[in-house]
């Protein structure tokens, strides 16, 4: 991890969640820009789940390999 951690809430705040995991701000962007919070509530709502979907999985893949506090840009894809 790197010098910045966020916290992410596998279940949304918005939809009773309050269970919380240490993210890398670049991962927690791309989770948001992929997911709607009804989408990680009812399919996403863990780390298997999301390494499994496709394009999840895709950008961990690419992103292992960069410095802890790797940066770039998230796209809005939702």
């Amino acid at each position: 991890m790197g010098s910045v951690t966020e916290w992410h809430h596998p279940v949304p705040k918005s939809r009773g969640g309050k269970s919380r995991e240490p993210v890398h701000p670049i991962c927690h962007r791309t989770i948001h820009a992929n997911f709607t919070n009804s989408d990680l509530e009812k399919r996403y709502s863990t780390a298997d789940a999301l390494l499994a979907h496709e394009e999840i999985g895709r950008f961990v893949a690419w992103i292992a390999n960069k410095p802890p506090d790797f940066n770039a840009p998230t796209k809005d894809r939702r």
